[in-house]
Order: structure tokens, then sequence, then C-alpha cells
């Protein structure tokens, strides 16, 4: 599998020149292609084809003298912007046709000069290089120094440098792993568990674990209301106004980043510590339209499942969505009974079947692992308890209070023993009672 390993670089004043003039070419180039194909649109035309757009807009364009300054970059940039373009349009045309899952896209529209995040693509045929010194050689811009936080497992295939909106710059690359040695840098283990998510708590665990939720905007919202005051404070194309909007940025790129480190640490310690995994498929877009919407967005569910689905599947674990209308926090995880709905101020409820208190997130968390089939085993061994036939005595046993329901089952033969001892007749126990066959109870002590 692809996966990204970003890090942060530091150009210096020239190099930043350098990448500024690279991202407006292939901003250009972009805009180029998406011109041609919205004229052609309008003409009744054929779309042309990206031979013909390379063509036209590239190599002949640079004999130009309006765009003679596109030979001023590599050429593997604008190459890359024009297939950034086709593969946009070729995304939006499969949401139109509906063979794309997701979100409907739009066609795609043109870039600004004024967009805060910007990136240019290099792949192997640009010879961009990683020096003896750690450095990052692009052509035509120069060694750009990198901050290595860790070693890449492979070699890069390509390289992208961003631009964001905090006016950071980072070197993306793709690395192509191999799951077969992933999955033998991770410790054996048989343990499963099932994971609720939540706001009070961020995670819990059918281990009984609870992971507390950091909240992180909610702890910057006071720093990031005084940036957003001080920045609609200032004239708009002012040099101020510019610094107040970084200033905006860098706050909350310290939340982004604050939020993704710990989603990252999370995800790989429950990856490493078992082998399946059962979490919940949950509607974050219909519960970010209620008043909940803040912290919602504030707990990042999508992006942290999102780590824990491409991480088991890297590292040869199992990830196991059940359903969102599983009524995980309305089911007894003791003996299956479901309760009903409780509202949300409810956290701990107890069963009306066998008299189990229940904690309201680890009782979903059980159920959850649960429904996921993981409860006995996830190393091959059949997860699901076969089904067995109810005994007799437990029939209508439901009503007894907490304990083994064998021995409750057991408590009318023992009231019957002392009643008869008593001389005191009684019905059968272990044959239908009256109240059984819909007439009246005999109003004994036995039938109470």
């Amino acid at each position: 599998m692809q996966l990204r390993y970003a890090f942060r670089v530091y150009p210096d004043a020239g190099q930043r020149i350098a990448l500024a003039k690279a991202f407006g070419c292939a901003r250009v180039v972009f805009n180029d292609v998406v011109r041609a194909r919205e004229d052609a649109r309008k003409a009744g035309k054929p779309f042309p084809k990206a031979g013909e757009l390379s063509t036209r807009l590239i190599t002949e364009a640079k004999r130009t003298v309006e765009r003679s300054w596109l030979g001023e970059v590599s050429a593997v940039v604008l190459q890359q912007s024009l297939r950034d373009a086709e593969a946009a349009y070729k995304n939006f045309f499969a949401s139109l046709k509906g063979t794309r899952k997701g979100p409907k896209l739009g066609a795609p529209r043109f870039k600004s000069r004024k967009d805060t995040r910007q990136s240019i693509r290099f792949t192997a045929n640009a010879r961009w290089n990683i020096t003896d010194s750690g450095r990052l050689n692009l052509p035509k811009i120069g060694a750009v120094k990198v901050k290595w936080s860790r070693t890449l497992p492979a070699t890069p295939s390509s390289v992208t440098v961003i631009k964001d909106s905090a006016g950071r710059f980072f070197a993306s690359f793709v690395i192509d792993t191999d799951p077969a040695a992933d999955a033998n840098r991770m410790p054996d283990t048989d343990q499963s568990i099932g994971i609720d998510l939540g706001l009070s708590h961020f995670a819990v665990l059918s281990t009984g674990e609870k992971i507390d939720s950091p909240r992180f905007l909610r702890r910057a919202e006071r720093k990031l209301k005084k940036a957003q005051k001080d920045l609609s404070r200032k004239r708009k194309g002012s040099k101020n106004r510019e610094k107040a909007r970084l200033k905006a940025a860098r706050a909350h790129a310290q939340v982004t980043d604050a939020r993704k480190e710990f989603h990252h640490q999370l995800s790989t310690r429950l990856i490493s510590e078992n082998q399946g995994i059962g979490v919940e498929s949950l509607s974050v877009a219909g519960l970010a339209r209620t008043r909940l919407a803040k912290s919602v967005h504030d707990a990042g569910w999508t992006a942290f499942v999102n780590m824990l689905e491409y991480k088991a599947q890297r590292y040869g674990r199992t990830l196991i969505k059940i359903g969102r209308f599983e009524p995980t926090s309305q089911t007894c995880s003791t003996c299956g009974v479901k309760d009903g709905p409780q509202p949300l101020s409810v956290r701990e409820w107890t069963c009306t079947a066998c008299g189990t208190v229940h904690d309201r997130d680890h009782n979903a968390a059980l159920n959850v692992q649960q429904a996921a089939g993981l409860a006995v085993s996830a190393c091959g061994a059949p997860v699901r308890p076969e089904p067995v036939l109810a005994q007799r005595e437990e029939t209508g046993s439901h009503g007894f209070p907490t304990g083994n329901r064998a021995v409750a089952a057991q408590q009318p033969v023992e009231k019957a023993r002392i009643l008869a001892l008593q001389g005191e007749e009684h019905v059968n126990p272990t044959a239908p009672t009256p109240r059984a066959r819909g007439r009246r109870c005999c109003g004994s002590e036995l039938c109470r």
C-alpha cells in the first residue's frame, strides 16, 4: 500500500522566491486547462485530449511572449498540474454517473493566487534527490533544508512540496510499503476490544478503560477568539491584515496538529495491542447539524477511524465497523435485552430484566465488541457463540433480581417444599400456573 510521510522543510529567501514561481506557474497551467475545457463545452465541441493540452498549453506556450516565464520552472511541475486538472474532471464525471463513492463533486474551478494553500509535485522524472547531508535537492529550486523526524522505510516515488495557510512548508513523500514486513513488526496478540466514541470521554474501551477527550479547540477558544478579532479589525489588502491572518492561521494550525498527534498516538497503541477492533460508524455529518456541532468537530471521530482503518490494513489487524443504527446504548450486554432509549443525561442505568447496573459508555463498548463478532477470539476461531436452546427453568425468569439465574429458578421449588411441610397445598411449580394459562392467579405467596 502507498503511504505519505510529511516532513517540515525550511527554504531560504531565494528558495522561497523559486517556490513561489513554481506555485504560480502550476496554478496558471491548471487554470488554462479548465478554461480550455469550458470553452469546448460552451462551443459544443468534444473535450481536448491531455496530449493536445500539453502541447498547446505548455510546450507551445513557452515560446510565446505571454507565457515565456513558464520555462523558469521544472516541466514536471507543469505536467503534474495538467494531470491534476484531468483527475479533477475524471472524478467529477464519475460523481455525476454515480460510480464514485462519497459526496457529490462539483466541476473544477479556477485557482486563485490568493489561495493560502499551494502545492507542487515532483515525480521521479524530475530527477530530484536527497543529498548526503540530508537536504532535499529540487530542480530549479536548490537543496532545501529538511527536518527529518524519522527515517523513510523505502525509496519514495514522488515528493509534493506544500505551503499551508500558516506559511509553513512541508515535503510529502509517497512510499510503497510491504504489508507482510509491516505485519511482522507488530507483536503477536489475540486480544480484541470494542470502542465506543463519545464527547464526555473521547473513547471508552470494552476493557473498562476510559480515555478523556482533550478538547483542543475548546481549550484554545480564547486565543483563537482574540486572533480572529484582531484580524477582523485590519483593513483588507494591508500588510497588517496579512500579519494578523498568519497569526490566526498559526493558532488554528496548533489545534489541528495537536489533535492529529493525539489521534496518531492512540490509534497506534490500539492497533499494536489488539488483533481485532470493533468500532461504530457514526453519522458525523448528521451530528454536526445539532447543538453539539462544535464538540463533534473538535473530537475528530472520522479522522481517528480512518487512521484505525489504514493502520489495521497495514499491520494485518482486523477492524470491523458496525451499523450506526445498532442499539448499543439500549441493549444490556449481560442478558441481551433491549431496555429502550435513554436520554444523554443518563450515564448509568439498571437493566429491568436482570438488574445489572451498567455504565452507559462501557456497556455500549461491550455491545460493539459483541456485534462485531470479537467477543471470543480474533485469530481464526469462531467468534460468535453458537445458539443454545433455553432451559425450562429459564422461561420467564427475567423478572428475578441480580444473581445466578439457576439459583433463582430453584426458588419456587424450595418455596413449594416449605409449604408442603407446613401442610399447605399448592400447585405443582413445574406445571403451567393459572397465570400462565391466562386465568386468575390463586393469590398464594408462590404466585406473587
